[in-house]
């Protein structure tokens, strides 16, 4: 007689931690201790930017450096920001030009133009940048692509994210970088009872995108001191 050997138990699976926003502001702070350290230009432009009232939107420190990195990494002589506010990622962006290098950064606003033009003063950088105030795809569409931008980099309002990067497209040289900012909004994006604004602005560029044969990109979840959310890698092709 055969004895019945019951099937053995599935292994448990211990329960995921809730991770908290205080959790990853500690992570970041610790390994931006050991990476970055203090920067007196950087906390300048947060406190300049405290003082004029500007919305606390800019990137993470970990984020400015990622963008620092990527640029130096491309061996980039040419930038676009869209969207300046106090200049904390345009000190970044600046900082990975070489001496004849160039970033345009355009900013809708005059009072965080000038506040961001102070920043750049105080960093000494000022010579490698180019401030335009006025509406982004108007000063988009008056930009001359030649010589191509290397790297353009989008973090302005939301609702004009689709355009901005058709201009973009334009205005890169075939193997250049879009980077469009603020693409997972705590995960909202996927979540199909969300109709916010916001997350259909990210929607409609990601369709697009889909179609797009002229470029090539993905989406890159972070977590960090600024919460969850992500970014948009592209390429033009």
């Amino acid at each position: 007689m055969h004895q019945v050997v019951p099937p053995l138990p599935p292994p448990s699976v211990p329960p995921t931690p809730a991770y908290t926003v205080k959790d990853w502001q500690r992570n970041d702070a610790y390994h931006n201790s050991l990476l970055i350290g203090p920067d007196e230009a950087l906390q300048h432009v947060v406190e300049t930017s405290e003082e004029h009232d500007l919305p606390a939107i800019a990137v993470s420190i970990a984020q400015g450096k990622f963008l620092n990195l990527l640029a130096r990494s491309m061996g980039a002589r040419r930038i676009l920001e869209v969207g300046t506010l106090g200049g904390f990622s345009a000190i970044w962006l600046s900082r990975a030009l070489p001496a004849d290098g160039e970033l345009v950064s355009l900013e809708l606003s005059e009072k965080h133009a000038q506040v961001a033009w102070g920043n750049l003063a105080h960093t000494g950088l000022a010579s490698k940048v180019r401030v335009i105030v006025g509406p982004a795809t108007d000063n988009m569409k008056a930009l001359q692509p030649t010589p191509s931008f290397d790297l353009v980099f989008i973090d302005a309002d939301k609702p004009g994210n689709l355009t901005y990067f058709l201009e973009a497209k334009w205005l890169v040289r075939t193997g250049g970088v879009i980077i469009v900012d603020n693409f997972v909004r705590d995960g909202l994006v996927a979540d199909p009872a969300e109709t916010g604004e916001f997350v259909e602005c990210v929607r409609t560029l990601l369709e697009h995108l889909k179609t797009d044969p002229e470029v090539d990109a993905t989406t890159i979840s972070t977590v960090g001191e600024k919460g969850w959310d992500g970014f948009l890698y592209a390429i033009r092709l």
